[in-house]
């Protein structure tokens, strides 16, 4: 369909002139451009994309050298101390965290948690061991480490389980800080005083208890919820 290049108006494809205002009728090929070649191609390349075991390897590669670098220098040059198993403990925790997701890509993610907390608790044994500090070890580091392993996997499996909304897991998130922080503070009081108290973590606890309850009452109501993730764009 043509329109008139006066007023406009739509033009029948076998009129030579607009009815209305009487102007000519051109044909389109009157109107064609000569298009130029862009000055780039128009078709978008593709790039192959890097595979997991590749940058598995390269991460390998890189932690690998930096540890066996750091423990030729304690060897040969450094030797005040044992200062390069904190190097070489770190990268091997680095590649436990790393690689599994990389290598093996339907390990479950609660299995993936328990794996990263058993490095973790490797670590912190190393540690211990080096600086004569098993007491603090079995007290303070493995109930704390095992129980943020723990809470860790409990928000996995319900989040893959249940509601998956922003609310609910700011709740879940908020309920987890609150646990772990009253454990961290029974371990401590416990290795300064022989004694299960909590002090500090009180306050985690009131604040939130008080936000849950708060993000409960708003998922309850729809008026609340929808007034919530319009104010925050979620």
């Amino acid at each position: 369909m043509a329109y008139c290049v006066n007023c406009g108006v739509k033009l029948e494809e076998t009129l030579s002139k607009c009815p209305l205002c009487n102007t000519p009728v051109y044909p389109k090929e009157m109107f064609v451009a000569d298009e130029k070649a862009p000055p780039y191609p128009q078709e978008r390349g593709t790039v192959e994309k890097v595979r997991r075991t590749d940058v598995a390897i390269l991460l390998a590669v890189l932690f690998g050298s930096t540890a066996l670098g750091c423990g030729l220098l304690n060897l040969f040059v450094y030797r005040g101390s044992l200062w390069s198993l904190y190097v070489i403990g770190a990268c091997a925790v680095f590649l436990i965290f790393s690689l599994p997701a990389m290598l093996y890509q339907k390990l479950p993610y609660i299995m993936m948690t328990v794996i990263d907390g058993g490095a973790l608790l490797l670590y912190v044994a190393m540690v211990a061991v080096v600086n004569d500090g098993m007491r603090w070890y079995w007290e303070i580091a493995v109930p704390v480490i095992a129980l943020g392993t723990f809470l860790v996997s409990v928000f996995i499996y319900i989040k893959q389980r249940a509601s998956r909304s922003i609310l609910f897991t700011a709740m879940l998130v908020v309920i987890n800080i609150a646990v772990f922080c009253v454990g961290l503070n029974l371990s401590i009081r416990y290795y300064l005083d022989k004694r299960l108290a909590i002090t500090w973590s009180a306050v985690v606890l009131v604040c939130a208890a008080i936000i849950t309850v708060a993000l409960i009452t708003v998922m309850r109501s729809s008026r609340l919820r929808e007034e919530v993730r319009r104010r925050m764009h979620i």
